[in-house]
């Protein structure tokens, strides 16, 4: 079933005061009129950008219109040659990209990474996950699992790691696959599947569940998230400009409250 975009639009609201990392976006902006700036991002970032958007077009007067969808849909729309100002995906992601979109050198870097949670029912005892035997365990005597796509890098990864520990056949029949994108916190808030395990990020703010916690290894598999260019966007100093302020280092707490941790730029 093909699931439609999901569109965020902020509307641009006036400002009376800009003063230190917005004044210098709004200097790389310089005088130029107000652009709509279209971003195609992985889910993950979601709540981040949700956030920081806001304040982004009151400093600058631009429009940003989100899209979100899972990383592996936004390669698709991008090799089918749908146009986007900037888009946000997990670094290997951005690079395989670049084989067949040119990305402008000066918008390329790295913002944060995040891990792999599980989710449990609100109000339930949450599972032990301490250990790779604590969650071997959870998942053998689990009913049901909400799991993430295998076709994107979280979901691979799980699949492989069962795989590797010998608990693949146990499993795989008790997987119940929904992108957290697409509502997959909700099989667990309704009691459809025992556990979830997602990206933090995509998950910690659902309703009716509670985040456990960070899945250990070989369980664990962080996703670093880039910001790239395409060469050919129409408006590349609105675009650099965007990214410039998502990456700033004073936007930081933004990103550790939606669940990101912070990594060094290259």
């Amino acid at each position: 079933m093909k699931v439609p975009n999901l569109v965020l639009r902020c509307v641009p609201v006036g400002v009376r005061f800009i003063v230190g990392p917005a004044l210098a976006v709004m200097l790389l902006t310089g005088n130029a009129s107000s652009a709509d700036i279209r971003v195609f991002s992985g889910g993950a970032p979601q709540a981040a950008l949700q956030h920081l958007a806001p304040e982004f077009e009151r400093v600058t007067g631009h429009r940003l219109e989100f899209i979100f969808q899972l990383v592996t849909e936004i390669q698709r729309k991008l090799a089918a040659g749908e146009k986007a100002d900037v888009i946000l995906l997990p670094v290997p992601l951005i690079a395989a990209a670049e084989k067949t979109l040119p990305l402008r050198t000066e918008g390329r870097i790295v913002l944060a990474r995040v891990g792999i949670g599980v989710i449990a029912r609100q109000g339930t005892t949450p599972p032990d996950i301490s250990t790779a035997e604590a969650v071997r365990k959870m998942l053998l005597n689990a009913r049901a699992i909400a799991w993430a796509d295998p076709s994107t890098p979280v979901g691979g990864h799980l699949d492989r790691a069962i795989a590797q520990l010998g608990i693949a056949g146990e499993v795989r029949p008790k997987l119940i696959t929904k992108a957290a994108i697409h509502g997959g916190a909700e099989l667990v808030a309704k009691g459809e599947a025992d556990f979830g395990l997602y990206l933090v990020s995509e998950v910690q703010t659902a309703k009716g569940i509670t985040l456990v916690g960070l899945l250990p290894p070989p369980f664990q598999s962080f996703v670093v998230y880039g910001a790239a260019v395409p060469a050919n966007s129409a408006i590349p100093e609105a675009a650099l400009a965007f990214v410039k302020f998502i990456s700033d280092p004073t936007k930081g707490a933004r990103w550790k409250a939606a669940g990101f941790e912070l990594v060094d730029q290259p």
